[in-house]
């Protein structure tokens, strides 16, 4: 099956890059025009990538384009998501993508009506590292999850971001921002929420820029930076989350997930890749043998070590999934479940007590070993 979805990218900023960088490996996508408020922009990028540099208006109407991918700044996702569908498109969005649930239902009506798909990063719960976790929780063979810990904590991004206010505006901070993350992995592991609680709060209220080009810049903070939650999920799970922007060092592992029979130490769920860990009731076991296509490091990362990264592997499943009439993995039930996790999270720092979920979902399909391949535009790459 050689059919493939044209693509146009809305929003030429930094992950930009990784979208159009990486789309070639993927089955079922071809990334053929992008467009930005800043034409210099798009320009730019479709200079870099060999595309067509278009109008945001006229690459919403273009007969060649089938998803728009949306990589607007979270407080334009809504808007332009929804153009997008107005328009007859299906919509992939970078996380969040939206910043409430009635967005989230209001586009989940169009879409209905219009008869599009809409999907939402985070994918790298898709990755080889996570997918195992998966297969190992399926298995039974550390019992039902029970509890765990998960932290993402560090000092901010406006040490290396070039233009880092948005993520210090309302819609972003580290629960929207790189909870999406988390909170997808959770549900793809565990399932869905039942309810939340959560303390947050805002230890500076500026900060100051040190990269370039704006270095000495003062952004306001607007949302919370530290937040310390608990989830409770509809299995009965219990599991905390501590994330912070205002941290210089910590010793936390990022997800430990404690099973009726053992424990899982999940890597980073911000990547593909990485070493997962499998105990017993008293030890450390050999972690099963996984082959999986989208483990394999295809990149250097900035600490110069091999790296896992398969950005758009989620928009390919979705594209795949509407040419095969299948559900997709990165699903809007499943990114609307999510949104409502986190913006409980943000809801019950305020109120100072739990706040119930609204929204419920089912666990995506897992993607085994051949599913992955099955995405990849050469299975000799895996």
């Amino acid at each position: 099956m050689s059919k493939k979805l044209g693509v146009g990218i809305i929003g030429c900023g930094n992950i930009s890059e990784a979208y159009m960088k990486l789309s070639p490996l993927f089955r079922g996508i071809e990334v053929r025009a992008c467009a930005d408020m800043n034409a210099a922009a798009a320009e730019t990028r479709a200079k870099e990538f060999n595309l067509r540099a278009d109008t945001v208006e006229n690459l919403l109407a273009a007969d060649d384009i089938d998803i728009i991918v949306n990589l607007t700044i979270p407080a334009a996702h809504y808007e332009i998501s929804k153009k997008a569908i107005e328009a007859g498109k299906h919509v992939y969005s970078e996380k969040p993508f939206v910043l409430t649930v009635e967005e989230g239902k209001a586009l989940a009506a169009l879409a209905k009506e219009k008869g599009v798909r809409v999907g939402s990063a985070p994918d790298t719960f898709l990755g080889g590292a996570h997918q195992l976790a998966r297969h190992i929780v399926d298995s039974g063979a550390v019992g039902e999850i029970v509890s765990g810990t998960c932290h993402v904590m560090s000092h901010g991004m406006e040490h290396w971001h070039p233009n880092p206010d948005f993520f210090f505006k309302p819609g972003a901070g580290p629960v929207l921002d790189i909870g999406p993350y988390y909170v997808t992995n959770l549900i793809q592991l565990i399932g869905p929420v039942k309810r939340v609680g959560a303390l947050a709060s805002i230890p500076a209220r500026e900060r100051t820029i040190l990269s370039e080009p704006r270095k000495g810049e003062k952004i306001s903070v607007e949302t919370p930076t530290t937040i310390h939650a608990v989830m409770e999920f509809a299995n009965g799970a219990i599991v905390t989350l501590g994330a912070s922007w205002d941290v210089w060092h910590h010793k936390h592992a990022n997800m430990e997930l404690y099973g009726e029979k053992g424990s899982l130490h999940v890597p980073d769920p911000n990547f593909f890749g990485g070493e997962l860990i499998v105990t017993d009731e008293k030890k450390v076991v050999d972690t099963p043998k996984w082959q999986h296509p989208l483990s394999v490091a295809n990149q250097e990362g900035k600490d110069g070590k091999a790296l896992a990264n398969y950005r758009a592997a989620g928009l390919a499943d979705m594209a795949l999934a509407i040419i095969e009439g299948r559900p997709h993995r990165c699903s809007q039930e499943m990114s609307l479940h999510a949104i409502d996790v986190m913006t409980s999270i943000l809801r019950s720092g305020e109120l100072g007590s739990f706040v119930n979920l609204t929204t419920t979902c089912e666990r995506p399909a897992a993607l085994d070993i051949e599913s992955a391949r099955e995405l990849l535009e050469e299975k000799e790459f895996a």
